[in-house]
């Protein structure tokens, strides 16, 4: 198997024949933006690694990891212009570079062009990643409403957060590795097992970028440190604060999510003070730990060899103790 930079270096170099110039500019450029602004690349490397687990040479995958890391920024700027998000990965949001209008459009264009990358596969391909992308985009949408539900909602319990994350982000690292394996002609067996892998490790990755978007270096970690915060949303943290803390602090950090101050940095400090002092924060590495141990349990199930297995667990360890 290849190293994670060489599955990187083949994807980045991909996508720049991807990101071409097209008319009319103003849909176009937007769409080259986001793609061009970097990121992790996780969600593609991870279609390229597990269509090489089993025994495909990656190369054929880039088209299907192509149209997740597409998919995947479509998501991003349509989540950016409902969260009012001014950054992303550290450069304006597509909607404050230009507006919400072509933030809603371009977005809209990059949602068609993920599934036009399909249509370069053969028919019983192109159908398995069809209904496998279907099923999973659907799901991301499920994952964000309950996120802005739960934003003026007082009751959200920690079994619908977590459920809430799995749609929004973990399903779709399950099926950027599932992808993988269907270009591999894997078998159905093998494909659920790659997902359930991949999906565990998406929950652990979310409840370690909710931990970084509170205490991340904001010169390292891309958004805006504290935007959770300021959007009131219902994070692990949040959640965790609220079931240890005392009554009386817990009334103050209710009120912190009810408020939306012009200047929010003492409201960030605030927050933070809480969680830290409530040992929510502690408890949320746990969690972390926990989902990263489930998706290498499930690895060990699966029908590949040790050193392949070997490799995605190092992948795994890596991505859980990154800072951006």
């Amino acid at each position: 198997m290849q190293k994670v930079e060489d599955y990187q270096r083949e994807f980045i170099a991909y996508l720049e024949g991807f990101s071409k110039d097209r008319e009319p500019a103003s849909l176009y450029d937007p769409v080259n933006y986001i793609l061009k602004l970097g990121g992790k690349r996780l969600r593609p490397v991870l279609t390229l690694m597990a269509s090489e687990v089993y025994n495909c040479d990656y190369k054929k995958a880039l088209d299907a990891a192509l149209s997740i890391e597409v998919f995947h920024n479509f998501s991003l700027v349509h989540d950016d212009i409902m969260d009012d998000a001014p950054l992303r990965r550290g450069q304006e949001t597509v909607h404050e570079k230009w507006d919400i209008n072509t933030g809603i459009l371009s977005g809209d264009a990059m949602l068609i062009m993920a599934y036009q990358l399909f249509e370069n596969y053969d028919a019983m391909t192109f159908q398995a990643l069809a209904k496998l992308f279907s099923k999973t985009a659907l799901e991301v949408c499920e994952g964000q409403q309950y996120d802005i539900d739960f934003e003026t909602r007082d009751d959200v319990t920690i079994a619908e957060y977590l459920k809430m994350i799995e749609y929004k982000t973990a399903v779709l690292v399950g099926a950027a590795m599932q992808m993988g394996a269907i270009v591999a002609n894997a078998s159905l067996e093998d494909q659920e097992g790659i997902y359930n892998f991949g999906k565990n490790l998406g929950i652990a990755f979310q409840l370690q970028d909710d931990y970084l978007d509170a205490f991340g270096d904001p010169k390292t970690f891309g958004k805006q440190v504290g935007g959770d915060i300021i959007e009131n949303k219902k994070t692990y943290l949040y959640l965790k604060a609220i079931e240890f803390l005392s009554e009386e602090d817990k009334i103050q950090l209710q009120h912190l999510f009810g408020i939306n101050p012009t200047d929010a940095t003492d409201k960030i400090t605030d927050v933070k003070r809480f969680f830290l002092s409530s040992g929510s924060a502690d408890a949320t590495k746990k969690e972390i730990e926990k989902y990263t141990n489930k998706a290498f349990d499930v690895l060990e199930s699966l029908n590949i060899s040790a050193d392949k297995k070997a490799v995605l667990k190092t992948f795994g360890k890596e991505l859980m103790n990154r800072n951006v």
